[in-house]
């Protein structure tokens, strides 16, 4: 349902971690090109699975638990994705020949964490509100 909050959250997840990913680099090089994930296959396993999850959990609206457990496994798959992106950038920075600047590509996995939270709260909510409805009856 596209007129729950959670959903709008979900959406801007998506963007975030399948849209616009594709137009902004994750770093640029030393010889001036722009390193996009694409390039590295892991980072495109795992943004790939944190894309599919969002795109799932948007689909199962219908079913709240299911829907705040893949936001929390979505939510382990940035975290991850996040780490190996920050370790990437400490390990190889500076002299190395491979990492020169880094780009705004390398914090979205940080935005996508907050929109998932975000979401994840708001279907708790939702959650609570049905128990509190089904309590009364």
């Amino acid at each position: 349902m596209i007129q729950r909050i959670q959903t709008i959250y979900l959406l801007l997840t998506f963007l975030t971690t399948g849209v616009l990913l594709f137009f902004v680099p994750l770093w640029t090089t030393n010889n001036g090109k722009p390193f996009y994930f694409m390039q590295d296959q892991f980072y495109t396993i795992l943004l790939g699975l944190s894309t599919m999850l969002t795109i799932i959990s948007i689909i199962s609206y219908k079913k709240r638990q299911n829907q705040f457990v893949m936001g929390r496994l979505n939510i382990i798959l940035n975290l991850i994705l996040l780490g190996l992106f920050v370790y990437r950038s400490l390990n190889l920075s500076g002299e190395a020949a491979t990492v020169s600047e880094k780009g705004i590509g390398m914090f979205l996995p940080i935005v996508a964490i907050v929109l998932l939270v975000l979401a994840n709260k708001a279907i708790k909510k939702d959650e609570d509100l049905v128990k509190s409805v089904d309590r009364l009856r």
